[in-house]
């Protein structure tokens, strides 16, 4: 029994729930399971610094890989080669235990390989350090200003055409160290001076070159066994080594490393040169370095959430604490003597795929590198610089991702994508990312406001079709092929965009209110061909999207309009006295067409239908396919309904194309909700179900849950047909096989769902506020010992509820809880422990209990809190395999952030 879960004793005397929790001794701090970023349990009451044998084993497996890449980065942008060492260990000890990404490994990265280069060259090695300081006290400022997450806005293309265009330049240069030459001082220069080298190659330098290479590419492709065992040994390393140890047995005389003494190691100095030049440089190094650190950090995020490891929790990166680790350590290294720094995904990805656990592989790996730096200069000086720059072209050329090509390409950014990379490769990473960006702002004004009006006539109906986004620069296009339109024809305008502005919207309304007046039908269509539709009274729906499903106050339909709706039918409205005339359309409203308030009217359409859904309720899978086109709040991209004019009387008369018999208000909200559903989500889901119907029904889960309407099952679950096989009844029972009045249909399809289904989970989900709880809470102490099982058929149903009510007066079990705090009533208590009770009936059934032992099954328990509309799971390894042992505990499901999809 821990601190944080309430103590009890058995009382002497029969007390209520309520009474019993009254007595509850709170904790003084809200109880947690969650550990911290070290890998042991948080808090200060630890037993002292742990480090995993995970940790020291990821931390070798990425300590071989930096050391030759940290060697050849040096090599490449022409600093000491203590440089890379020094910037490696900085990287290791100082961002591992600073920054805010535990399992983000930092060092020298290819990304600031060109930018060092020229520095270099322009000031020197001495104010290259000093410039790493200050763009390091720049990142700190940077991050004190919590503006890391801005980071995310650029967009991909720009990133991945920068990091392309590096990459390119770095191939370029070390291709002539391959060659056995000396690299020039551009991009153009070494294409230029290609020819030259390859009339002059020295052959040592070049056979090494090619036998790193081709090790480095073999070595992730050795098949069967053998192969497995020798990707234990990082590819970097086993090429490095093998061409080191080949060139030394067959006495190739080439360039080798040669590290010099630490007594004579280059420390920064005063940063001289004209003022411009240094700021430009600090604010290179600043954003280059701070926008590949950051998108690494959301990498190495969704790895991590990616991998299966059980019972280790790595919290998500922390950005504004990620830069000024970053800045932290570039003013250690650059005051060290070391090359800039910046988080590298190649090593991070060695590192979360190595299996560590905590920020101390990434501090160990850098302890590693130091040790190296100092004892093992003999060993460094005999790699030849050839198998060093091979090494780095190869990372050079990999930086040409073809991944991201086809991202990029697919979201038409392609353009932007090779401006940028040219642009880097010919004027330089700053000069580049600079273009790059106003390419790609040309390239979304240009989106924003080409687009394409057509008009075709088929059947004796006119349709317009929109093509791109409608914008005020639009509307004159719009208008002239709106009027191009005979007014005694019926029209059919195709929207196909994103974006509506006031001036667009208010044009279309315009003509289609003058269209209507001639007695025409006039109709929004998106570009799949359904109907686009919005409320006909101008107050605001509040439960879109659910809105044929309206359990709410918001408004009532008019008997026309929900007589219309009910059959999906099409209607020719004729407008009464009062309506507005040809000639002035924009008399019908005082206002000049707009309705008081302020809010843009709605669209008139040809069908009544007072409320479409553009999602289903019960499909949230297919609320994704269905939200392309705009979103529903927005009126001016909204759903253009079918309403009268503005300031038109309710009573309009309207001429139904087919009529049907009255029904009751029930019937008439079920029918206008199946209308909704054969309108707008059946052609979109009709291809999976006819998917289903003809290869079965195979769910992954069985969803045991509660009958209460307020549970809309696939909606919390994000859920789509055939995923989930449903089980509902009154407070989510599962009766014990061979009780007295069990049920035998739930008996029935738990048997269904595990032996011929063979679902791989089973969830039972309670909820807040259960109206079964409150009866079982209810019953009195001293009742009938058949409970509330005497008289009706419901509370002979609860009868099955009891153990869960008995487990909580007991003293035998410990409290089920919500994650940081207790349980707020009686209530919320028994439902959680009924969760928790029907797990363990669960595994009373014999079809339950077989596959549990075959280890092919895992049971979960489930709560969600109506008035928070928030999940709650019980805690991993809580009864996954049927064992019930550990702490009651339902931890909080967290959102999914978007950050966790850019990299």
């Amino acid at each position: 029994m821990t601190a944080a879960i309430p103590t009890r004793t058995a009382p002497t005397e029969p007390a209520s729930p309520l009474a019993r929790l009254s007595r509850l001794r709170r904790p003084r701090r809200p109880p947690h399971d969650d550990r911290d970023d070290r890998g042991g349990r948080g808090g200060r009451g630890g037993r002292g610094f742990r480090i995993a044998g995970a940790d020291v084993s990821a931390s070798i497996s990425v300590f071989l890989i930096a050391l030759p890449l940290s060697l050849g980065i040096a090599l490449a942008t022409g600093a000491p080669l203590q440089a890379g060492l020094v910037a490696a260990a900085a990287g290791g000890l100082v961002v591992g235990r600073l920054g805010g990404a535990p399992l983000q490994v930092s060092g020298p990265a290819a990304g600031l390989t060109v930018v060092t280069a020229d520095l270099i060259q322009q000031f020197g090695w001495r104010v290259t350090c000093a410039i790493t300081i200050c763009a390091g006290f720049a990142q700190l400022g940077l991050a004190a200003l919590r503006v890391a997450r801005s980071a995310l806005a650029v967009s991909p293309a720009i990133v991945h055409g920068m990091l392309a265009g590096i990459g390119v330049t770095i191939a370029l240069a070390q291709l002539h160290i391959v060659l056995g030459g000396t690299p020039q001082s551009s991009a153009v220069d070494n294409v230029r001076g290609l020819p030259a080298q390859l009339a002059n190659l020295h052959p040592g330098a070049l056979s090494v070159s090619l036998l790193t290479i081709a090790v480095l590419l073999a070595w992730p492709r050795i098949p069967g066994r053998t192969g497995r065992i020798v990707r234990k040994i990082p590819g970097t390393l086993a090429a490095v080594a093998i061409a080191t140890t080949l060139a030394a047995l067959a006495g190739v005389s080439l360039e080798r490393v040669d590290l010099p003494s630490w007594s004579s190691h280059a420390l920064p100095a005063l940063p001289e040169g004209p003022v411009l030049g240094l700021l430009a440089a600090v604010l290179t190094v600043t954003l280059v370095g701070s926008v590949e650190s950051l998108l690494s950090a959301v990498a190495v995020d969704k790895l991590t959430a990616a991998r299966k490891k059980p019972g280790v929790h790595i919290p998500r990166a922390r950005l504004d604490r990620e830069l000024a680790g970053q800045g932290a350590g570039n003013v250690v290294s650059g005051a060290l003597g070391g090359l800039p720094i910046t988080g590298v995904a190649v090593r991070s990805a060695a590192n979360v795929a190595s299996g560590a656990v905590s920020r101390n592989s990434t501090m160990l790996h850098g302890l590693w590198v130091a040790i190296a730096a100092l004892l093992l200069v003999p060993v460094l000086d005999l790699i030849p610089l050839a198998a060093l720059a091979a090494l780095v072209m190869v990372v050079g050329v990999q930086m040409v991702n073809l991944v991201h090509l086809r991202s990029v390409q697919r979201n038409r950014e392609m353009l932007v994508y090779v401006v940028t990379l040219a642009a880097v490769v010919f004027t330089g990473v700053l000069e580049g990312v600079v273009i790059g960006i106003a390419v790609a702002v040309a390239v979304a004004l240009h989106r924003l406001t080409r687009t394409r009006i057509t008009v075709e006539v088929q059947d004796g109906i006119h349709r317009v079709r929109a093509r791109g986004q409608l914008t005020f620069l639009a509307v004159p296009r719009l208008s002239r092929v709106l009027h191009q339109v005979p007014w005694d024809s019926d029209c059919v305008v195709e929207l196909d965009g994103s974006f509506m502005d006031h001036a667009a919207f208010e044009a279309l309304h315009d003509w289609q209110m003058a269209h209507i007046a001639h007695g025409r039908v006039a109709e929004f269509t998106g570009r799949a061909g359904g109907r686009i539709a919005e409320p006909a009274t101008e107050s605001p729906t509040c439960c879109r999207p659910w809105t044929p499903w309206r359990n709410h106050r918001c408004g009532e339909h008019s008997p026309g309009q929900v007589n219309a709706s009910q059959h999906g039918e099409r209607t020719r409205v004729v407008p009464p006295a009062d309506a507005p005339s040809a000639a002035d359309p924009s008399a019908a409203d005082p206002s000049g067409g707009k309705p008081s308030g302020g809010a843009p009217p709605a669209f008139a359409s040809t069908t009544a239908t007072p409320f479409t859904a553009d999602r289903p309720a019960n499909d949230p899978s297919t609320a994704d396919a269905s939200t392309t086109d705009q979103p529903a709040s927005d009126p001016s991209a909204a759903d253009l309904s079918g309403t009268a004019w503005p300031g038109a009387k309710k009573t309009a008369m309207c001429h139904t194309l087919s009529a049907g018999a009255a029904r009751s208000p029930g019937v008439r909200q079920l029918a206008s909700g199946i209308s909704s559903f054969q309108r707008n989500t059946a052609p979109l889901v009709r291809g999976e179900l006819a998917r289903l119907a003809r290869e079965g029904q195979r769910p992954s889960q069985l969803f045991l849950t509660c009958a209460d309407s307020r549970l809309i099952t696939s909606m919390i679950t994000s859920s789509g047909p055939g995923d989930l096989f449903t089980v509902r009844n009154v407070g989510n029972l599962v009766p014990l096989p061979g009780a007295d009045g069990a049920d035998d249909s739930v008996a029935a399809a738990i048997e269904y769902a595990v032996d011929v289904l063979r679902v791989e989970s089973i969830t039972v989900c309670g909820h807040s506020g259960c109206g079964a709880m409150q009866a079982l809470l209810n019953t009195p102490a001293d009742a009938d010992g058949d409970g509330p099982g005497v008289g009706t058929p419901l509370r002979r149903w609860l009868r099955h509820g009891l153990p869960s009510l008995e487990r909580m007066r007991s003293g035998q079990h410990s409290w089920a809880r919500i994650s940081g705090r207790l349980p707020a009533d009686a209530v919320e208590q028994l439902c959680l422990t009924n969760v928790v009770q029907q797990l363990e009936h669960l595994r009373a059934h014999e079809s339950v209990a077989r596959r549990l032992a075959e280890g092919t099954l895992e049971l979960h328990g489930m709560y969600f809190h109506v008035g928070e509309a928030q999940a709650y799971l019980l805690a991993d390894g809580v009864g996954a395999r049927g064992d019930f042992s550990g702490e009651e505990v339902f931890d909080r499901v967290a959102p999914t952030t978007l950050e966790e999809s850019r990299a």
